[in-house]
């Protein structure tokens, strides 16, 4: 699987701790000091509370920008594949937007429910498609909290599993045109795996959806158990990286550039040096951008793009809390 180009797409302008202390009554430098994010993007407008962005608007916008990148026309594509955790509506899928938006038709359009790890799932899916009939895939990563961004919500009694979502997250797309054939690809991926490892083991996360019978309740829409996320990716990790590199033939002295999971800012630098690796170069991002999914791995990719050459080797892992899913992918720059 070649990559030919990448795309993001962060909706209007960053905002930072202040404007979110300030919007939320929290204190700025707690925020900075307990999840070590600086600034994210929203889909909504802080101050109205407007929706000023879907899935699809975001998912197109990056996978225009991929497209464009590689010189290509949306009739080239094959097929395409969306991730995400926040579609628009369950149906019709996101994905079908997308398609449409970008003038698409006879085409698999298909779309993965998952978190994090559904971009790493995605690029199996997308890898698995390509064959003699079809070259060129779309697959894109995109979350969106807007849904969840309750403005005038009193946040003084609020537990710490709700408060943390109102810290963490952010919304983003990112997007990746991958091809059979390497002729103009900037990188190469070689491995992806991709496990379900949460077998008799509590959720981390738990995103809640609603239908008539059920929207008036008074369940909890979003929930993190922000500890034992602490407690289990780091290890996770390391386990991931070291199936990666065995299913590689790689030592970990072969890797250039490491691409982390990007959960916050804090746990980003914790999991970093659990995993070693230290003559890799970083590649991270969420610091800047918040936890924004299924797209932050495709954020990743977009900064390695940039920077990788012939020959260096990538290690790239993304963790999934709401069940225990780890993934990850190898890539080579050509």
């Amino acid at each position: 699987m070649h990559v030919l180009a990448t795309g993001t797409c962060l909706p209007g302008a960053a905002v930072d701790n202040a404007a979110l202390a300030g919007r939320f009554g929290m204190n700025a430098e707690w925020i900075e000091l307990f999840v070590g994010t600086r600034t994210r993007y929203f889909g909504v407008d802080l101050e109205s509370g407007e929706r000023t962005h879907s899935i699809v608007d975001l998912g197109t916008h990056a996978a225009r920008q991929a497209l464009d990148r590689a010189g290509l026309e949306p009739s080239d594509i094959d097929f395409l594949v969306l991730a995400t955790a926040t579609p628009d509506s369950l149906m019709p899928t996101s994905a079908t937007g997308i398609a449409d938006r970008l003038g698409l038709n006879l085409i698999p359009a298909y779309q993965l429910q998952s978190g994090c790890s559904g971009a790493i799932s995605a690029l199996d899916v997308g890898g698995r498609m390509l064959d003699d009939d079809r070259r060129i895939g779309l697959v894109i990563g995109a979350d969106l909290c807007a849904k969840h961004m309750v403005l005038d919500r009193d946040i003084s009694g609020m537990p710490p599993a709700t408060l943390v979502n109102y810290m963490l997250f952010g919304d983003a797309a990112g997007a990746m045109v991958i091809a059979a054939d390497p002729t103009d690809a900037v990188m190469r991926i070689d491995t992806v795996h991709c496990v379900f490892t949460g077998l008799d083991s509590a959720p981390g996360q738990i995103i809640e959806w609603f239908g008539d019978a059920d929207r008036l309740s008074d369940i909890t829409a979003v929930r993190e158990d922000y500890k034992a996320i602490e407690r289990r990716v780091p290890g996770m990790s390391v386990e991931t990286a070291g199936e990666l590199l065995r299913r590689s033939s790689w030592s970990a002295d072969d890797i250039d550039f490491l691409l982390p999971p990007q959960l916050s800012g804090i746990m980003t630098a914790r999991i970093r040096k659990e995993m070693g690796m230290d003559g890799a170069r970083e590649i991270s991002c969420v610091a800047a951008t918040g936890n924004s999914g299924n797209a932050l791995a495709f954020l990743q990719f977009d900064s390695l793009a940039g920077v990788i050459e012939p020959g260096n080797r990538a290690l790239a892992i993304a963790i999934e809390s709401s069940r225990w899913i780890r993934g990850g992918i190898t890539l080579e720059g050509l």
